[in-house]
């Protein structure tokens, strides 16, 4: 009896055993819901807007100065910009406060 007949472990050299593994597959694709966005940012203007002085601590602030312009982009241009604007503004307005 041979011994590699009693080994059932597959012969990495003999063939392919998973050629899927190599198929070109579609890359996932993340697609954001513009109203959880406009919901989100929507939270943070009011945020700042309600504030008399900076709401935040100096990390989140870079945070939000960061990721608020980068989630406008998930909605139609024109409201994206306007957020954005008001946004800069708010936190003009508290940089000034402080």
């Amino acid at each position: 009896m041979d011994i590699m007949a009693l080994n059932r472990q597959p012969d990495l050299f003999l063939s392919d055993p998973e050629p899927e593994l190599l198929e070109d597959r579609p890359e996932h694709v993340y697609r954001a819901d513009p109203e959880e966005v406009r919901r989100d940012l929507m939270r943070l203007l009011a945020e700042a807007r309600a504030a008399k002085t900076m709401p935040w601590e100096p990390r989140k602030v870079r945070l939000y100065q960061t990721i608020f312009p980068q989630m406008s982009n998930w909605l139609p241009e024109e409201e994206a910009a306007q957020l954005r604007f008001e946004f800069a503004q708010e936190m003009q307005r508290l940089a000034k406060a402080a």
